[in-house]
């Protein structure tokens, strides 16, 4: 292309790739690329939250929804410092961007100028993102970033998916070179491996011979886009399915199959086919301590008992927590196509495992009776499980929920029903405070068809509340229905729980009573709509009102800190003692150690 500017290669190369936004915060150290993203303004839109922070929380959340991803821009310092949570949330999940960061001109670096990073090696903000990325690429010449920007999209979003920092000094913006944009990257192309047909004959003849198995699906499948597919299976064989957070959806959970989530804050019927499965296949997740009850055996898995069919695209998660019997490294939708090509010829019937299903019913009915009188309980404050079922009922199927880590995220977990894959939002891995609050407006400019509410606590809504001047300045009609316990209610429940309740440090209070702002006047104060609610009649009213306005809306509603989610697995932080399940047993081994109760 002749002769550039480092920043107008960088902008040419988003449009070639059709980046359609940056979300930043300009900065002394990245002010030389400004003007080159002002000549693209028309195919590239620069976002400007009022916190990096919130810039790449709503990139991940972007990439959540559409599978595409886009870029954020901060500054040398402390702004790309400000960006470390959002990627470790993103990378712990699963998720891609492009953090493009500033750094200091190369002919300053090891002089320490303002705000260079200089103890162990020249400019070296690199080695803070190290943890948090997939990969940070350091181009210090014009002449480096063509094969930078090319093999930084590459790593985006080849095999497994995830963040990538392009980290630029300052003078490489401004300076020259006789430079060509790099070729298309792949990000438009998914790599879909498949299994050998060794394996696939290998899991057909360990399904076959299974009497209770289950499916466990994660965010792999939802990345997979393998919904169709997974749903297929399962109702073709009847085989029940369990679902992690940001597998939820991937088969619709109204469908009877539909187990919903393991663990501690998990459904009774998830943990109870989880405990007696004799075969678990497992697409796309990682086993992680809270989807595991901390790997106690029988209380939601009960390997080696059970037998394990392990399929993710990253070799590194195979047998991280359990030794699978069969370990198959493939991308989710390719592995279950395969499998459901092979199922005639392997002999497997479709009322074969009858009678797993009847027993598995059996826990869903106990489940429901359990916990579905509360559902319609009018209590002041609001009951947890009230507010989730006000939710369900308003909300449209194609909704998207994003949640924020607290108490609330466990009984949505434990209660909500997603009707479609990427419908529900969650920072699982890093359980990072600000990602639902941040994350829904990212939601809205990847789905601006499709109502996107973010349910989050009231502590972590005050740790990001300038989220509704983004909304009000870019016309992001999102809504925040913030779940006010006046407390970090889900560590005072550890208190309660683990403590004698010994409650220190995580009640709001002043002068003796709860306290917190008045949410719905400090959503007002920004030009947004707010309304609080205090009693159970007004809530749905309130949420099809902020639905119909379509304006950005705060939504105050009190709740009930003393309502806990009823624990059906177990979850322990060593060397503090595992609590027993509120709600069912532990899976015990009989005599014959087959599985068998």
């Amino acid at each position: 292309m002749g002769v550039m500017k480092g920043g107008e290669l960088i902008a040419e190369y988003l449009v070639q790739e059709k980046i359609p936004y940056v979300f930043g915060i300009c900065g002394h150290g990245n002010v030389g690329i400004l003007d080159a993203l002002y000549d693209v303004r028309d195919d590239v839109k620069l976002i400007s939250p009022r916190h990096e922070q919130c810039a790449g929380h709503m990139a991940d959340a972007y990439y959540r929804v559409k599978h595409s991803p886009v870029a954020t821009l901060t500054s040398t310092g402390p702004g790309s410092a400000n960006m470390v949570m959002s990627l470790a949330t993103a990378l712990s999940d699963s998720s891609a961007f492009l953090a493009i960061t500033a750094n200091v001109p190369t002919s300053q670096a090891n002089r320490a100028p303002f705000q260079e990073l200089y103890k162990q090696n020249q400019a070296d903000f690199a080695a803070v993102m190290k943890p948090v990325v997939k990969r940070s690429f350091q181009p210090s010449r014009v002449d480096m970033l063509p094969l930078a920007l090319r093999q930084s999209m590459d790593t985006m979003v080849t095999g497994r998916p995830g963040p990538v920092n392009l980290d630029i000094p300052y003078n490489v913006f401004q300076e020259e070179a006789d430079v060509s944009l790099p070729p298309p990257s792949h990000i438009g192309t998914r790599h879909r491996p498949a299994a050998s047909a060794e394996d696939v004959e290998t899991a057909l003849k360990m399904l076959a011979g299974a009497q209770r198995p289950v499916l466990f699906i994660g965010h792999g499948a939802t990345l997979s886009e393998a919904s169709a597919e997974i749903t297929h299976l399962a109702r073709q064989l009847s085989i029940p399915v369990i679902s992690s957070p940001n597998g939820m959806g991937c088969i619709p959970m109204d469908d009877p199959l539909s187990l919903g989530f393991i663990g501690r804050n998990g459904a009774y019927p998830a943990n109870q086919a989880g405990r007696h499965a004799d075969l678990v296949i497992t697409l796309g997740t990682r086993f992680d301590d809270r989807s595991s009850s901390t790997w106690q055996p029988g209380y939601s898995w009960n390997f080696p008992h059970s037998k394990l069919i392990h399929v993710d695209i990253d070799p590194q998660e195979l047998g991280r927590n359990y030794a699978p019997d069969l370990g198959i490294i493939a991308d989710v939708r390719t592995f279950t196509r395969q499998m459901l090509e092979g199922i005639d010829g392997a002999g497997i019937a479709g009322g074969q495992f009858g009678q797993w299903t009847q027993q598995v019913a059996g826990w869903q009915s106990e489940w429901e009776a359990h916990v579905r009188p509360h559902f319609s309980e009018k209590t002041m404050p609001l009951r947890p499980e009230f507010v989730v079922d006000a939710v369900q009922k308003v909300l449209p199927d194609d909704a998207i929920l994003a949640l924020d880590s607290g108490v609330h995220h466990n009984w949505f977990m434990q209660f909500w029903e997603a009707k479609q894959p990427a419908s529900m939002l969650n920072s699982w891995g890093y359980s990072s405070m600000g990602f639902g609050v941040c994350g829904v407006m990212g939601a809205k400019l990847a789905a601006p068809d499709r109502p996107c509410i973010a349910v989050v606590g009231d502590g972590g809504f005050t740790m990001t509340p300038y989220v509704l001047c983004t909304a009000v300045e870019y016309n992001l009609p999102c809504i925040w229905i913030v779940w006010n316990n006046f407390a970090w209610g889900a560590i005072r429940d550890i208190q309660y729980g683990l403590f004698d309740g010994r409650e220190i440090g995580t009640a709001f209070y002043r002068d003796g009573q709860p306290y917190n702002p008045d949410f719905a006047a400090w959503a007002r104060a920004c030009g947004a709509d707010g309304m609080t609610v205090t009693s159970p009649d007004d809530l749905s009213d309130a949420i099809e009102t902020a639905i119909a306005n379509n304006r950005p809306c705060l939504i105050d509603v009190h709740v009930d800190a003393n309502v806990r989610p009823p624990s059906t697995g177990t979850w322990q932080l060593p060397p503090i003692p595992y609590l027993e399940p509120a709600y069912g047993a532990p899976w015990q081994p009989g005599p014959d150690s087959n599985g068998a109760r």
